[in-house]
């Protein structure tokens, strides 16, 4: 398994950025060290940022079909005016009464189903799922937590050790069992849901044949990091019945699937119709500012507070909370869930319109503003690596930014902001056509 710090990744020892840029990679890699990670065999500099648009320091426009951080757009004017506003007003901690963020939570429960009322703020996802596997432990008196083969959910010390992505050679620690992500292109939607179903009782069985006990399960709805698999709708279902019948909770890790970016649903899950014990958000939610949350019951969120409490600086600050909202407001003013439906669908269309042209292409899945393409050796359709970083670069050299995604790194993962438009997806669209008519 290629891990997630390696996708896409820039060499230091084996490239060179060229020109000016050179002087800045010296610099960084003396500061930062080992922990230096850039993307592209030639990084690039960015120094200011528009809707679904990165300019360079020479003023060269990319595409940006990447970054789901900044989900209603680069710098949008809402978003900036919020922050500046209550940055120049004030922004202390929580822990004194402001009616900013009370409206906030209010405004965000209003999108979760009945019955997960309570909210708590952090600054990160990361953060946010460390507090969601000590919930999950505190209220189910156990310790052993399931999650997919090449998840990601965080970097704390706590969530490093559910996210198999995030190691080059990794062995999970005794209280943690993988299982493989649900891939709906081998079997029938009935099949599929019981074979997950059945992945997760095994899974659950072993940890209890092991001495620990079952606590969570815990998934991202899309499964981003496997790969992209999102269909059929409502095929966790059977799975969430199993975490529930062993006593355990299920946390839905909606960094990456929420707010939007299905086009079906505000929230991944929802298209499942499946209700999580806990969600966690992070990212996407401040458009670039930290800011992240847990969503639960309260008979969850009280085992933790009557025996430790939790409570964190700068998360639920008056800036957060402003941002927030903002983020809220544009989303639903701007009809950016519609947008991620119906742009969605046409760039889904389009690639698969492409992949009829090129046997290159393996497989075109995902939903809404959140689509996977898997690239394959035309030959034989096994797992083509360099093929996918050539043309990633193929597609940098053309000014549109793409990721990757997968246990082998041959997904293109496209998760662009929320505003990208049938323009973005043309223009997408024809740079991945030439890219794949030269890559051999």
């Amino acid at each position: 398994m290629k891990p997630i710090l390696a996708l896409n990744a820039f060499d230091m020892k084996a490239a060179a950025a060229g020109g000016a840029l050179e002087e800045l990679l010296r610099r960084r890699a003396e500061v930062f060290g080992s922990a230096s990670v850039l993307f592209y065999e030639r990084p690039l500099q960015f120094v200011r940022g528009q809707g679904c648009w990165l300019y360079d320091a020479d003023g060269v426009a990319y595409l940006d079909a990447y970054n789901n951080v900044p989900a209603v757009g680069h710098c949008h004017s809402r978003v900036v005016e919020a922050a500046a506003n209550q940055l120049g007003q004030l922004n202390t901690h929580s822990r004194y009464l402001d009616r900013l963020i009370i409206d906030f939570a209010q405004e965000l429960l209003a999108t979760v189903p009945r019955g997960l009322s309570n909210i708590t703020f952090t600054c990160t996802g990361s953060e946010a799922n460390d507090l969601a596997l000590r919930l999950a432990a505190h209220f189910t008196g156990g310790t052993g937590v399931i999650v997919t083969e090449s998840a990601y959910h965080g970097n704390t010390a706590r969530v490093t050790e559910v996210s198999p992505s995030s190691f080059a050679q990794w062995r999970p620690p005794p209280y943690v069992r993988t299982v493989p992500a649900p891939d709906g292109r081998l079997t029938s939607s009935a099949a599929l849901a019981a074979g997950f179903a059945n992945q997760v009782t095994a899974a659950i069985a072993d940890l209890e044949r092991h001495g620990h006990r079952f606590c969570a399960l815990l998934i991202d709805s899309i499964f981003s990091s496997d790969g992209v698999f999102s269909d059929p709708p409502g095929f966790l279902r059977d799975a969430v019945n199993v975490v529930h019948r062993a006593k355990g909770v299920l946390i839905a890790d909606e960094v990456q699937s929420g707010f939007a970016r299905t086009g079906a649903s505000f929230w991944g899950f929802q298209r499942h119709g499946i209700t999580p014990d806990i969600i966690t958000m992070g990212k996407p939610m401040g458009n670039g500012y930290p800011i992240a949350a847990l969503v639960t019951r309260p008979e969850i969120l009280d085992t933790l507070c009557a025996k430790v409490g939790y409570f964190n600086t700068f998360a639920g600050s008056a800036v957060a909370a402003a941002v927030g909202r903002a983020v809220l407001q544009v989303i639903a003013e701007e009809g950016l869930m519609e947008n991620a439906r119906r742009v969605g669908e046409y760039l889904k269309r389009s690639l698969l319109e492409l992949a009829a042209r090129h046997p290159g292409i393996g497989d075109v899945r995902g939903a809404g503003l959140y689509l996977g393409v898997e690239l394959v050796q035309p030959a034989d359709g096994s797992p083509a690596p360099e093929r996918t970083a050539a043309v990633i670069n193929g597609l940098r050299a053309r000014q549109v930014l793409i990721g990757a995604a997968g246990r082998f790194g041959t997904v293109l993962k496209i998760r662009p902001p929320l505003c990208f438009s049938v323009e973005h997806a043309d223009r997408l669209i024809a740079s991945l056509d030439e890219v794949l008519g030269e890559v051999p």
